[in-house]
């Protein structure tokens, strides 16, 4: 039965960590959906967790749950803010949305210290310096 549902593979969806601020003390970062499509996406249900190995141990975040109702083309909207000390594990982003009757799925996984300044570019419709998997 899997096998006669079609492959709906999704393009032009992106996951992006974005520094908003910096002090002398710390920095302010945000992870955003970016909606490249010409069209728009509904129903957007998005499941967050880290997980990984810090000083020896195995470390599991909270899994935590969004729901955004709408993103227009060439929008993005904000998912969460997250703690820099996250960085060392994998940060897994499971985003599942509808365009019309279809629906989509992707797992997008920042692997550790892979948000770092090296990968930083200039982030699509956001205009903030960070770090995008599409």
């Amino acid at each position: 039965m899997i096998k006669d549902l079609p492959p709906n593979i999704v393009k032009d969806i992106a996951v992006a960590v974005a520094l908003e601020g910096e002090t002398a003390e710390s920095k302010t970062w945000y992870v955003y959906i970016i909606n490249l499509k010409n069209e728009p996406i509904e129903n957007v249900l998005i499941t967050s967790k880290g997980y990984g190995e810090k000083n020896g141990e195995q470390v599991k975040t909270s899994v935590l749950r969004h729901s955004i109702p709408h993103i227009g083309p060439n929008q993005y909207k904000l998912i969460e803010p997250i703690d820099e000390q996250t960085f060392g594990l994998n940060n897994e982003y499971w985003i599942s949305y509808y365009i019309g009757r279809d629906i989509f799925d992707k797992k997008f996984i920042f692997l550790p210290e892979s948000i770092v300044d090296n990968n930083f570019i200039k982030l699509p419709v956001v205009n903030k310096p960070g770090v995008m998997i599409l």
